[in-house]
């Protein structure tokens, strides 16, 4: 080989492969979005995002999917508290109440 020479090694992948190195190993991308305004902070947001196959998020504990979330459960009615639970019988106390008040 003559000196100065410079030998280059070209790997060829596809699309394909790529993706399907990325989904086997995973990929996280992070990063934070901050607004500033005369040193008042406007607006910060943090993005997390892994890229992975569903095998390899399982083997790292990402199995979100699995469990029913509580806002999207069709018998979520009875999990989450209504703003009206027990308003009826809040305002019958009350109307008694004041009604004992006004004969006492």
């Amino acid at each position: 080989m003559a000196s100065g020479t410079v030998q280059h090694s070209v790997a060829t992948a596809t699309l394909a492969d790529l993706l399907e190195r990325i989904l086997d190993k995973g990929i996280v991308i992070a990063g934070d979005i901050r607004i500033k305004l005369v040193e008042v902070e406007l607006l910060s947001i943090q993005i997390r995002l892994v890229v992975c196959s569903v095998e390899k998020a399982k083997e790292l504990g990402l199995d979100w999917w699995n469990q029913k979330p509580m806002a999207l459960a069709e018998d979520s009615r009875h999990l989450l508290p209504s703003p009206l639970e027990g308003f009826e019988e809040r305002l019958a106390r009350l109307e008694n109440e004041l009604a004992a008040q006004r004969q006492a």
